[in-house]
């Protein structure tokens, strides 16, 4: 029960974190699918929120691949740890088109020196992208396609999004759609042969 409570308080600080900042910005800014928000190296002049689209924020690796780091769509903020650096350290980049609210960092760090409430909601917040950041590399560190969309079920009380979300939790899990897909499909083979 504790658990729960705890959740609720979050979501609601949250979201009162996420109004708040709102009420800061007099700028929207729009970005294409394909296009950079910010690359790594760049001052950090501004937070995002995101309002629409999906934004990737990643680190190109020596090998050429490319980590993803965090997954901002509607509602999150983008970079939250950039706040208290001077430069980024990754590339934002639009995945679609995308809305985003910018905030000059600079005004953000003045109010979380002296808003008490906007820091708990700050605070509230971190902790909340934290849990999902350690649920993602727990999923991200399993082997078989089978496991990532299990422990994916597990922490979200068994329900599967509706069909057209399915792309996002093959991106959630870090797995191709068309794995997840064939792991949909063999499920659905084998709840029928139970039957």
């Amino acid at each position: 029960m504790l658990v729960v409570v705890v959740a609720n308080m979050i979501e609601i600080m949250s979201n009162t974190l996420i109004d708040y900042i709102r009420g800061l910005s007099t700028r929207r800014k729009t970005f294409g699918a394909g296009q950079d928000l910010f690359n790594q190296g760049d001052d950090v002049e501004n937070l995002y929120l995101v309002e629409a689209g999906v934004v990737h924020l990643v680190r190109h690796q020596a090998d050429g691949n490319v980590a993803v780091l965090q997954r901002a769509s509607p509602g999150l903020i983008l970079a939250e740890a950039s706040v208290f650096s001077s430069v980024y350290h990754c590339d934002g980049v639009a995945v679609s088109d995308v809305n985003v609210t910018a905030v000059p960092v600079k005004l953000i760090r003045r109010v979380l020196h002296s808003n008490s409430d906007f820091a708990e909601g700050w605070a509230c917040y971190l902790s909340s992208q934290l849990q999902q950041t350690r649920k993602r590399a727990e999923i991200g560190s399993l082997k078989t396609v089978a496991a990532r969309l299990e422990s994916w079920l597990a922490w979200n009380d068994g329900g599967l999004p509706s069909k057209g979300e399915w792309k996002a939790l093959a991106d959630d899990i870090g797995v191709s759609p068309e794995a997840l897909y064939r792991e949909l499909s063999k499920r659905r083979v084998s709840l029928r042969d139970r039957s």
